[in-house]
């Protein structure tokens, strides 16, 4: 069984990358919004690491669907697809890791990897998209900003006691 997963992974892997379009227009303009994909080794962690402060600030929960990453920022949604089974889950990047010297490309919170099916695996070959964000595309960048007003428009705006701080200046 596991001598046929081994060349299972990385022909699905390969068949992936061949969906990818092929004609030159769409690949410009792919370029553009092209985000990055990683491949790689995934673990999971648990009970024994519930309650900790991750790096977004937050307790860890190991029922919440949460990953940690070096790759993406803090907050990135990412499908995550388990190359073996085919299964996938979106999961939100709220931490740091794993060890960069364990080579492996994410942990996964407990319920993640339930959902993902390797559990009592431990590890397992994924593929990492990241979700684009419908909240990070519709605010403009002067949101919020107030625009300042012209030196003669805040002396006449700015009433009796605007215009008697003015003057003491």
């Amino acid at each position: 069984m596991q001598a046929r997963l081994r060349w299972v992974s990385p022909l699905f892997v390969a068949w992936l990358l061949w969906l990818s379009p092929v004609n030159a227009t769409t690949q410009k303009v792919q370029a553009k919004k092209a985000s990055p994909r990683y491949a790689g080794v995934a673990s999971w962690y648990g009970v024994h690491h519930a309650g900790r402060k991750m790096a977004n600030g937050q307790r860890f929960d190991p029922k919440k669907l949460t990953a940690a990453c070096w790759y993406f920022p803090l907050g990135t949604e990412l499908r995550v697809v388990n190359v073996t089974n085919g299964k996938s889950v979106q999961v939100t990047v709220t931490d740091r890791g794993p060890g960069l010297d364990l080579h492996r490309v994410i942990d996964l919170s407990e319920a993640a990897a339930k959902q993902l099916d390797y559990i009592d695996a431990g590890l397992t070959h994924v593929f990492l998209m990241p979700i684009p964000s419908a909240r990070a595309e519709s605010v403009e960048p002067t949101d919020g900003l107030i625009e300042p007003l012209s030196a003669a428009d805040s002396h006449e705006s700015a009433g009796p006691m605007m215009a008697a701080q003015v003057s003491l200046r």
